[in-house]
């Protein structure tokens, strides 16, 4: 199978039948990138404009035969109005303060993604943190990535990690200090706001925030953060399908 939206057409290859990961009872499908590609950051730019993703160097989309839920999104950037709960983040978030750091092993930033995973996906695979593998999953040798570092008074306190790609940032992952007073703060919002606002300081339009599922209660926060777009029937609308299930 390919597809010629590119500049040249690219090879996809469709996965194996696995459980899906969102959607209890169903089965999922992806469409990856033929591997032997020369994969760079500009031909990325090219294919998250068309839905894809990336996981590590891995480069998807989501293909099932019987249904059509997971939704790439974008948020402009440009037209984000702060909600009330919003600002009352960042408030609460003031005397964080946010550093720029390469894409490379950090110890402090790998216990930190270790503690968070273990505590915050328990018996889902991913709590078996993998020193080893840590890098493998959230960066890639030829993405533009870059770990933004929220630190308080020195406490580190959260790790956005974000793609720069042409026309916006995508974000990747965020790990954030799990104990019950960094709870509180809601980080994982204050980490969306900042990547907003960073996207705007670079005259960025779009934030890329991966898939959105109608019935998945874990991705239903990213309809706090509008005017989204959707991409599905090939084109990005201003509005969710009507019907996803297939």
């Amino acid at each position: 199978m390919d597809h010629n939206f590119l500049q040249k057409p690219v090879n996809l290859y469709l996965s194996a039948e696995h459980e899906c990961s969102y959607l209890p009872d169903r089965q999922a499908n992806s469409l990856f990138v033929d591997p032997e590609l020369e994969m760079t950051a500009d031909v990325y730019s090219e294919l998250i404009q068309h839905g894809f993703r990336r996981s590590g160097g891995h480069v998807y989309t989501p293909y099932c035969q019987k249904c059509h839920d997971c939704i790439p999104i974008r948020l402009n950037v440009q037209k984000f109005v702060l909600s009330r709960s919003q600002k009352r983040c960042n408030n609460k978030n003031k005397l964080i303060t946010a550093h720029t750091k390469e894409s490379i092993y950090d110890k402090d930033h790998y216990q930190m993604y270790s503690d968070y995973v273990t505590s915050r996906h328990p018996g889902g695979g991913m709590d078996e943190p993998d020193n080893d593998k840590y890098l493998d999953f959230l960066t890639s040798d030829w993405s533009n990535t870059t770990f933004f570092e929220f630190r308080e008074n020195e406490h580190l306190v959260s790790v956005a990690v974000t793609d720069i790609v042409e026309d916006g940032l995508s974000a990747v992952y965020t790990f954030f200090e799990p104990s019950p007073e960094y709870q509180k703060r809601s980080l994982g919002v204050f980490s969306i706001l900042w990547q907003i606002e960073e996207a705007r300081n670079r005259g960025l339009k779009w934030l890329y925030l991966g898939y959105w599922i109608k019935n998945c209660q874990k991705m239903s926060y990213k309809n706090n953060y509008q005017p989204l777009e959707y991409f599905y029937n090939h084109a990005w609308q201003n509005t969710p399908p009507a019907q996803t299930l297939g």
